[in-house]
């Protein structure tokens, strides 16, 4: 009567957050498992049905967590038999938690689904009976769904005197008789139950479905893959896949971090998976059997060990992009979600920087002179946050390579020049300049040369910002049939953060005259160098030196001189 007045309780628990949810279940969990009897009577079956919904609306991580916290005690088989027909998560959770005799292993492991008796053979605690057990069976679990009697002599071979598959663990129920003092409405509930209960377990009995081998001919699935389990080695190999899928996906290697021509990730990830760290909504193309070819996200954690720390491979899920009818662009990844943010910022100043403009402007009738000096200020700062939202736009679509820059043919010598020039109109006021000198020949790039400009001017605009006054900074352009180099001598202030106190009354008209980007001088630096990247080339700064490097373009029929010069802006 104990454990189904606590029962009763847990039962009477109001569900109406998902705390209160995860709470019941694991309350349900605690009993359930630590019960060494079958739960008998409506309660128990109660129980069962109650704990059926909450795996339904908890997600199967949250399950998977709960059922392995360090005081989740499952020594109850019926329980055990139940938790295996879940999803694959939490199956695999609670095979790996419980704690059964022998005997118990032994009459349970062969009513057990196949993926659950998978998961259960990654267990190094179990006893040599068990693990023969299981190595006998791991035969059958192969076999074609067609061979129903041969499977069932493998299952009596191995066990001697295996029992037949156990139902849900709940008893029979049957009507209770009426009585003098019962309520109609009370029974109907109770019928209502009933019926509730006897769905849930037809259900839960009807989902065990046979393996299958890609040699059958009807197809593996009438519907598309939208996503599977899987399993690897230390080598990235898969070693086990979830459901109907499991023979293409075996073998393949999907976390190792060079995966082959069947498989392209991005070579961040790839890093990630050498270091062997968790993986989160990875982008992964898969060029193979047409059910699981195409774009995937995939999360995986890596295992270790718990003896003695080794690395064991990786347990995760491949699954597809939610693409909308509207937008088949966009997908879940990290750049999609910071292109979420920047829309969700430039929406409201972009609101702001209208009513501002209608102020300034006077659209809307006369407004005082103070007031349209303010307005003109606020659209002033609301266009420079514009600019920072692009230029982090830009950087994150570069980044994830859905930006490339535009090809054309651009002069660095040129451009650098004419950059250094429109600077020097701020520097010359301060005694500063740039010392460019010049030496080699062709300087020709693959960039139109806007974008060429724009590369030259986040470099060049950022130290001449930083500069003081009376001060000089060297320039080096190299070019040759191979590449074009540009080396530049970082001003002292970008190096140790500090501005001269000489130059600490002009700093605030220095800025609004140069500025390379609102987010400061390594932001400018970080999208020079994604700039760089995808033009092929690289940027570098190392101690007190930048140096840009771009593939130099050959152009037939021009004859570029040698020259070596000095300009100085």
């Amino acid at each position: 009567m104990q454990i189904d007045d606590r029962l009763s309780t847990v039962l009477r628990l109001r569900v109406d957050s998902e705390g209160a949810r995860r709470t019941q279940f694991r309350q349900l969990i605690d009993l359930l498992g630590t019960s060494r009897e079958p739960v008998e009577g409506i309660v128990g079956s109660a129980a069962y049905l109650v704990l059926g919904d909450l795996q339904k609306t908890i997600s199967p991580e949250e399950q998977s967590s709960i059922l392995r916290e360090p005081g989740t005690r499952l020594r109850n088989p019926d329980f055990v038999a139940f938790l295996a027909q879940g999803p694959a998560k939490p199956s695999a959770s609670a095979m790996a938690t419980a704690r059964l005799t022998d005997a118990q292993w032994l009459d349970l492991i062969p009513t057990l689904p196949v993926n659950a008796r998978g998961f259960l053979r990654h267990r190094g605690d179990l006893s040599p009976n068990v693990k023969d057990l299981l190595a006998r069976l791991g035969v059958q679990d192969l076999v074609l769904p067609d061979a129903a009697s041969d499977r069932a002599v493998l299952v009596e071979n191995a066990t001697a005197a295996a029992p037949a598959a156990a139902p849900i663990p709940a008893p029979p129920i049957t009507q209770p008789g009426d009585t003098a003092s019962a309520k109609k409405d009370q029974s109907e509930g109770i019928g209502a139950l009933l019926r509730r209960i006897e769905a849930f377990r037809e259900e839960r009995q009807g989902k065990a479905v046979a393996p299958r081998l890609p040699l059958e001919e009807e197809e593996l699935s009438a519907s598309p893959l939208l996503g599977f389990e899987f399993a690897t080695d230390t080598a990235g190999t898969v070693i086990w896949a979830s459901g109907p899928i499991a023979p293409l996906a075996v073998g393949l290697r999907l976390t190792a971090p060079m995966p082959g021509v069947l498989i392209d990730i991005d070579k961040r990830i790839a890093a990630r998976l050498a270091a062997q760290q968790p993986i989160t909504t990875a982008r992964l193309g898969l060029t193979a059997a047409p059910e699981i070819s195409g774009e995937w996200r995939m999360d995986a954690a890596p295992l270790f060990d718990p003896k003695d720390g080794r690395f064991t491979g990786y347990r995760g899920c491949l699954r597809r992009p939610v693409i909308s009818a509207d937008d088949a662009a966009n997908d879940d990844s990290e750049g999609d979600a910071m292109r979420q943010v920047l829309h969700e910022l430039r929406t409201p100043v972009n609101a702001i920087q209208g009513f501002a403009e209608i102020i300034q402007q006077q659209l809307f009738g006369p407004a005082p002179h103070e007031y349209r000096a303010h307005a003109a200020g606020i659209s002033v700062d609301a266009a420079k946050l514009l600019a920072g939202f692009d230029e982090v736009d830009r950087l994150v679509k570069l980044d994830s390579g859905d930006l490339t820059l535009e090809e054309g043919e651009s002069d660095m010598r040129h451009v650098v020049s004419d950059t250094v020039q429109r600077l020097q109109a701020v520097l010359r006021p301060r005694n500063a300049s740039f010392e460019l000198r010049v030496k080699g020949s062709p300087f020709l790039v693959g960039l139109q040369r806007s974008e060429a400009m724009g590369l030259c001017w986040r470099i060049l605009a950022t130290a001449a910002g930083a500069m003081g006054p009376g001060e000089t900074v060297a320039l080096r352009l190299a070019g040759n049939e191979k590449r074009v180099r540009l080396r530049m001598k970082i001003p002292p202030s970008l190096i140790d953060g500090t501005v001269p106190k000489t130059a600490a009354r002009s700093d605030a008209q220095r800025e609004k005259a140069i500025s390379a980007g609102m987010f400061g001088p390594k932001f400018s630096f970080k999208l020079a160098q994604a700039e760089a990247e995808a033009a092929g080339g690289y940027l570098k700064c190392k101690e007190d030196r930048v140096t840009l490097v771009l593939p130099a373009l050959t152009a037939t029929g021009v004859d570029h001189s040698p020259e070596q010069g000095r300009a100085n802006g």
